[in-house]
């Protein structure tokens, strides 16, 4: 294992992919990694995973945040812990959604930052 630095933090790329193997590790369904860098200022990649019930999304966000920790990062922020029908794990330059079906099919995010030139979601087995 490498040692890092304080404040060291890997690419984005490295850190959606972290995030989205996370989601994996407890049965996150339909895992999508978006490349919003054209888009936004706000964040290089959202990754956006279904979970099956309240309690599911709350410990698929809380588990992101600890794989995140265990590299010796910190998470930003978390939003939705409250009603866990979408909850936001901000990692700074990556955003993970975990949200229930019912709130995925209606926000529909994929569609929402797809739109335009260069827009490519990739599930996580691409």
């Amino acid at each position: 294992m490498t040692d890092k630095t304080v404040g060291e933090t890997p690419e984005p790329q490295a850190l959606s992919a972290l995030a989205a193997d996370a989601l994996d590790d407890l049965k996150a369904t339909d895992i999508q990694t978006l490349d919003v860098r054209d888009k936004t200022s706000v964040a290089d990649y959202m990754v956006i995973a279904t979970g099956t019930s309240r309690r599911h999304v709350k410990s698929l966000a809380e588990h992101v945040v600890e794989r995140v920790e265990a590299q010796g990062l910190r998470a930003l922020g978390t939003e939705g812990t409250d009603s866990c029908e979408w909850v936001l794990v901000d990692l700074g330059d990556v955003l993970v959604h975990v949200m229930q079906a019912q709130a995925r099919d209606l926000y529909a995010l994929e569609k929402l930052w797809s739109v335009g030139a260069g827009g490519r979601a990739q599930s996580a087995t691409d």
